[in-house]
Formats: C-alpha cells, sequence, structure tokens
C-alpha cells in the first residue's frame, strides 16, 4: 500500500491534521500536511501547475 504524501514537503502524511482537495484549476488531488496547511506554505498541483497557498 502506497502512503499518500504532502503535495508541497513530500511529507508522508501519517500524522492527524492532513488534508485532500481538489485542484482548483483541473481537479487533480492535492494532499497536504497539517505543517504545510497551518504555516500556508505554497503548493504546485503536478498536473497543471496551479499555484495555491
Amino acid at each position: 500500500m502506497q502512503t499518500e504524501k504532502c503535495t508541497s514537503c513530500k511529507a508522508p502524511l501519517s500524522e492527524p491534521g492532513w488534508t485532500k482537495f481538489a485542484c482548483p484549476k483541473c481537479g487533480e488531488p492535492i494532499y497536504r500536511c497539517h505543517r504545510c496547511r497551518h504555516q500556508s506554505i505554497p503548493y504546485t498541483c503536478q498536473k497543471c501547475g496551479y499555484e495555491g497557498p
């Protein structure tokens, strides 16, 4: 079984507080760990290049 990784920092999503949502531009899944979410670290969609906070 493959563990999903944070789109921003590539950390495995094993701790509580992570989230998954669709890219606002293309719908590709975006995964965010609790640290990147709380610190508003930018992310880039792997599929379309959309950048978000």
